[in-house]
């Protein structure tokens, strides 16, 4: 295989969505699998919507991702510059190629002449194609258009017959008619080049070897072909992935939630739960395996495996598989995590860390995303929590619910060592001698402790918590039973 060099080429006029995450993603492991080369290239040819700020946030998403690139706008290399706004010297020298050789012309048609063709088609039940009337102008006619100042676009000459075939890695041999292609725009009135040209001279000059892209852009594919040949260039090879659906199978929108990168990151969700998730996106190699290393997905890459079915996004398969990471990522990088978020409550101090690494460490195993982790946690920071209501109902309203209270506050007053295990030995002991089932003892004692129905072990809790506040939640839970018991 030739030297392999992939690009991911996004516009900055809005943040990473997934969808763009997974198309950089699958040319990273691509050129990661064969030891090639990954080029970062920002199309920021539409001035009016692209932003430095969009531009950032794409390039910060990809590097929280843990995906880098070989060369790119921030890195040095031969082929750049690698913003397209920097490049137009470049495109105005292939601009003149397609000009001397006749297979490119100038276009004088005004906006309102080319509105009437439309309107025309439409009254006609057929696709608008342009009609080619400035296409054999003498050139005396174009430069004295020119020279009055009349605005023009530059037009590609399409071929009116024949047929041009996309041999696709993916899709396979996909053939477009050439007759339903019309003399297509390369270049803007303003002097800017349009996609499909800019392009194809973007991937030559960088001498990409292999262009891996989403579906969307098959149709682009065969006007892109007629310009590689018009400059005797060899294309580089091409792969369409599918596209990324909802649920429901129809396009994936703000509707159905998070689909950015910058609002995963934001929801609590780690960067190799959404780098593993996007990988399985359309790609399998046979082996029934959800959790993948970067390094397994790299070694077992390969375009052969790549669906041509549009994947379906399942965001409760990702909040799964979120949950998973967390679970297995050390509690000192989910404290780093974490901190800011958890300082501006007031809960995290440097004083605290001991203790909320415990904190953090008992609850890992039970949470989907960073959030959980803080939002179900208050009860360890705090004291003067609410009680869950239903529980309250079920388990304060008791008519032996002093009685229970007042077990528990005994054991807490009496026990030799305030350990989980001496503690679950305590209780179990307790509430048989009660005569009822350990159940009825932990639960009251959990509502009181935490205000929750459902937290990690009672005994685990109380350890943390230590006996002293223990001690103070239950006489505050009892008060609450018996005013006067204390």
């Amino acid at each position: 295989m030739t030297d392999i060099r992939v690009r991911f080429a996004p516009s900055p006029t809005g943040t990473l969505h997934i969808g763009g995450a997974r198309t950089a993603l699958f040319n990273w492991l691509f050129a990661k699998h064969h030891g090639g080369s990954f080029v970062l290239r920002l199309e920021d040819t539409d001035m009016t919507r692209s932003t430095d700020e969009s531009a950032r946030g794409i390039l910060e998403g990809l590097q929280w991702l843990g995906i880098d690139w070989d060369e790119g706008p921030d890195k040095d290399g031969a082929l750049g510059p690698y913003r397209q706004s920097e490049r137009l010297e470049i495109y105005q020298k292939y601009i003149q190629l397609l000009l001397n050789s006749g297979l490119a012309y100038y276009c004088f048609c005004t906006p309102e002449e080319l509105q009437a063709g439309r309107e025309k088609a439409r009254e006609e039940k057929r696709d608008y194609l342009y009609d080619g009337k400035c296409r054999n102008l003498t050139h005396a006619e174009i430069d004295d258009k020119l020279r009055s100042g009349q605005k023009a676009v530059i037009r590609f000459k399409t071929p009116s017959q024949g047929i041009t075939i996309v041999n696709d890695l993916i899709r396979g041999q996909v053939s477009f008619n050439n007759e339903l292609l019309d003399d297509f725009i390369i270049v803007k009135s303003d002097g800017w080049p349009t996609y499909n040209f800019a392009v194809v001279v973007d991937d030559a000059t960088m001498k990409i070897s292999h262009v891996i892209r989403a579906e969307e852009h098959l149709s682009n594919t065969p006007k892109q072909l007629l310009i590689y040949q018009g400059l005797d260039i060899i294309p580089p090879q091409f792969a369409h992935v599918s596209m990324i659906l909802a649920p429901d199978r129809s396009k994936l929108s703000k509707r159905h939630g998070a689909t950015s990168v910058q609002e995963f990151r934001e929801e609590g969700y780690l960067p190799e739960a959404i780098l593993n998730y996007l990988a399985l996106l359309g790609w399998s190699n046979g082996e029934d395996v959800d959790f993948w290393k970067p390094a397994d997905i790299i070694a077992r890459f390969s375009l052969n495996d790549i669906s041509r079915s549009p994947a379906v996004y399942d965001i409760e398969k990702l909040t799964w598989m979120n949950g998973h990471y967390i679970a297995e990522t050390d509690p000192e990088r989910l404290y780093t995590l974490l901190f800011d978020e958890g300082s501006a409550k007031g809960w995290l101090t440097p004083d605290n860390k001991d203790y909320v690494l415990k904190v953090i460490s008992l609850v890992k195993t039970r949470v989907k995303k960073l959030g959980d982790i803080l939002n179900d946690t208050n009860y360890f920071f705090e004291d003067g929590f609410s009680y869950d209501e239903k529980g309250y109902d079920k388990h304060f309203k008791k008519a032996n619910a002093s009685s229970v209270m007042k077990a528990a506050l005994s054991i807490v007053k009496t026990i030799h060592s305030f350990d989980a295990a001496t503690l679950e030995e305590y209780f179990r002991t307790t509430a048989a001698e009660m005569g009822f089932k350990a159940g009825d003892l932990i639960h009251p004692t959990r509502l009181a402790l935490s205000g929750r129905t459902n937290t990690p072990g009672l005994f685990e809790v109380m350890e943390l918590l230590g006996p002293e506040r223990c001690r103070e939640r239950i006489e505050r839970a009892l008060k609450q039973l018996e005013p006067e018991a204390l």
